[in-house]
């Protein structure tokens, strides 16, 4: 029974086993290879954080400021554009783009120390 128990779990590997030994004497385990990048905490902030602007953009700003602040700084997925390129799309001075997108800005900030 022993040995039928020994041939079944024989392909199996503990993350524990030692697999090999560095200079020094010291084992090295299957644990010691594998590299993991831990950073699933700070995506989960920056994608919750990314939830939080979209939706203060949508319900804190007029209109025409929530479609500047989107195309100015990529919100809708697509590349974020110059006021320039904004100006142009919307017929209006680059000047005014900014009026408008330095008062959003200011709305925005009011509205995320509130929430």
């Amino acid at each position: 029974m022993h040995f039928r128990a020994q041939r079944k779990n024989q392909g199996e590997l503990s993350l524990s086993d030692s697999i090999d030994g560095d200079g020094d004497g010291n084992s090295l385990s299957l644990m010691d290879t594998i590299s993991v990048d831990d950073n699933m905490l700070e995506e989960l902030d920056a994608r919750d954080a990314c939830v939080k602007v979209r939706r203060c953009v949508r319900d804190c700003l007029e209109p025409r400021e929530s479609m500047i602040i989107t195309l100015r700084y990529g919100l809708s997925g697509k590349r974020p554009m110059t006021q320039r390129e904004i100006a142009e799309q919307c017929g209006i001075s680059r000047s005014y783009i900014s009026r408008i997108e330095k008062k959003a800005l200011k709305k925005l900030e009011a509205a995320m120390e509130g929430r």
